[in-house]
């Protein structure tokens, strides 16, 4: 499943790859790219939508 997050508090290349830590600790072969520039984050996995915001806000981060 693909997703497509907007993470407004994301703003540097570190956030990115603790996003995609968090979320590959949910999924193991989660396909993370998290742009800040962007503040987007694009996820392919078979974790539910709900599992990956989880992760993400538990990383301390908020979803739009």
């Amino acid at each position: 499943m693909s997703l497509q997050l907007t993470v407004p508090n994301m703003a540097c290349s570190a956030c990115g790859d603790t996003i995609t830590k968090a979320i590959q600790k949910i999924d193991a072969n989660a396909t993370v790219k998290a742009d800040p520039k962007t503040k987007l984050v694009s996820v392919d996995t078979s974790a539910s939508p709900t599992e990956i915001k989880q992760a993400i806000q538990n990383a301390g981060y908020t979803i739009t």
